[in-house]
């Protein structure tokens, strides 16, 4: 098994790291897990939460308190909120996305998974996602989970990173190009 060192650096990556560690000692390291993504969800969800965790005009305490209301009501554990809490206090709620992500993977290598980041033009349906999963079982030899992402300027298509790998296949890309060979053709 790899260090937690290994897996993740940075300011995200030691607040994931000690989450983690107090995850696994609360045997709750998937509970955490569903927090961290439903955080995410809230995060690309609303703007305004995005403006709050990343403004350096609004004092610690309000941000506190705020974002203490938006977990609550989101129904969080307390494991995460106390967690949050303490990152808002010491001003890092800029980086609390990172964070998720960074816990992400360190289950994900706890357990010998990979993630694969899949952005689409269009939410994917559960076929589409089971399909994309065995696919990817199958090229990179292990279970792979999606962290699936919606990016409407695509137009079409997906975009899919495991890793260091990364496969575009985006009708945006394709036009793009279309574009530059086009001008080279000129």
């Amino acid at each position: 098994m790899p260090s937690t060192s290994s897996v993740v650096s940075g300011v995200a990556g030691r607040y994931a790291a000690a989450l983690f560690e107090l995850a696994e000692e609360q045997k709750n390291l998937d509970d955490i897990a569903a927090d961290a993504a439903s955080i995410r969800a809230l995060l690309s969800e609303s703007a305004d939460l995005r403006r709050l965790v990343a403004s350096p005009v609004i004092g610690r305490e309000e941000q506190g308190q705020a974002i203490a209301a938006v977990l609550e009501k989101a129904d969080i554990s307390e494991l995460t909120r106390n967690f949050v809490g303490v990152v808002a206090k010491n001003r890092r709620l800029f980086a609390l996305d990172d964070m998720c992500v960074a816990y992400r993977d360190l289950l994900s290598s706890r357990r010998g998974e990979m993630t694969a980041e899949v952005i689409s033009a269009q939410p994917l349906t559960d076929d589409q996602r089971a399909s994309l999963e065995k696919e990817l079982r199958t090229a990179m030899g292990s279970k792979v989970t999606l962290d699936a992402v919606v990016d409407q300027s695509l137009l079409g298509g997906m975009v899919v990173k495991v890793g260091s790998r990364m496969v575009d296949s985006s009708l945006k890309t394709k036009l793009q190009r279309l574009e530059l060979s086009l001008k080279g053709a000129a």
